[in-house]
């Protein structure tokens, strides 16, 4: 029985991203494409042509080409593409596509590439709060439009019921962001049958496909509550069982009257319009879904001191992600010293 020629480069590519598709997360596939395709552009500038060249013909040898060309990009995205090249390479070797020399796969790695410098976690902790208070201050959303508490110019005139109901899905998306240390794909992923409404928490399927339980604050409840309450007569025309709806929907013209789950693109637009309204346009691009989670993390450190209990709630796989954020700002340092050398008896 004859043997079939060895796949070209480009087909063995396509085949490892739809295998990463179907294992691992939308962001993470996302992250893995773009590393593919940036190591694929690194071959034809070297006379390989992916679409050409059997899968065969491909070594370890182009490793050093590729760090070689992400020099020019930050440590960051030099280690993820780096990572997902390798674990191309690791797909090759488990399905003997190539012979692949993994010692040495790994020391041209371990030789060449850079070391991602560990920062402090920054974000606008003042700021996201006003967000937050500036999103909460919505109070009574009517057909003849928004209220929210005092003389406020925002107000806007006849909103529609669409209007009404991104309103307050945003504010219950930003409050769930800040209140629970969810990352945006996995609150964009919840449906409504995954929360427990009487215990107040969700169990999903987070980062690295680990089960988790995602506890809800009292205000972020009361936020869903009103959301869906007003989102009932779309829910009950879905034709589906509530429980498998998305928690947060789509209301744009794309969805129409269908319900629909919101995508990652959609929760980041969510903050970024949301930000811009309650700080303006200069504050465009300093707040990001991350930084509600940043937000999450600090505020359990500032009230507990609980280093551990702080990991555990936000899911940090190692206490070293966590301990980033146990550090004390320049004010406090300042109150500090100025407490002890100028007020303190010395």
């Amino acid at each position: 029985m004859p043997t079939q020629p060895p796949p070209v480069i480009l087909k063995a590519m396509r085949d490892f991203l739809d295998m990463v598709k179907r294992s691992r997360s939308p962001n993470t596939a996302l992250s893995y494409t773009k590393g593919i395709s940036f190591f694929a552009q690194v071959l034809s500038k070297h006379d390989i042509s992916v679409d050409k060249t059997t899968i065969d013909q491909l070594t370890e040898d182009a490793i050093p080409w590729l760090l070689d060309a992400l020099k020019d990009f930050s440590p960051a995205t030099e280690q993820l593409y780096t990572i997902a090249v390798k674990r191309f390479y690791n797909f090759l070797s488990a399905h003997k596509l190539s012979e692949i020399n993994t010692p040495r796969l790994n020391e041209f790695i371990i030789q060449q590439s850079r070391r991602t410098g560990k920062r402090l976690p920054q974000f606008p902790r003042e700021t996201i709060e006003k967000v937050l208070a500036y999103i909460q201050a919505l109070t009574s959303p009517t057909s003849e439009g928004v209220t929210f508490e005092g003389d406020d110019h925002r107000q806007p005139k006849g909103a529609s019921e669409t209007e009404r109901l991104r309103w307050l899905r945003d504010r219950a998306f930003l409050v769930t962001l800040a209140d629970t240390g969810l990352r945006v794909h996995e609150a964009c992923n919840l449906r409504r049958g995954d929360l427990d409404w009487n215990e107040g928490r969700a169990i999903i399927i987070g980062k690295g496909d680990k089960q988790a339980v995602i506890r809800f604050s009292t205000r972020s409840m009361a936020a869903l509550k009103d959301y869906l309450s007003a989102r009932g007569k779309l829910d009950g025309a879905a034709g589906r069982p509530l429980q498998s709806l998305p928690l947060f929907a789509r209301h744009d013209k794309g969805a129409g009257k269908k319900v629909k789950a919101m995508t990652t693109t959609t929760g980041r637009n969510i903050v970024d319009h949301r930000v811009r309204e309650a700080l303006g346009n200069e504050s465009e691009g300093n707040i990001t879904p991350h930084s509600f989670r940043h937000y999450f993390v600090t505020t359990v450190l500032r009230a507990s001191g609980n280093l551990k209990l702080a990991q555990e709630l936000a899911r940090h796989a190692n206490i070293s992600v966590t301990q980033r954020y146990a550090h004390i700002s320049d004010d406090e340092l300042d109150q500090g010293y100025f407490e002890i050398f100028e007020h303190g008896e010395m």
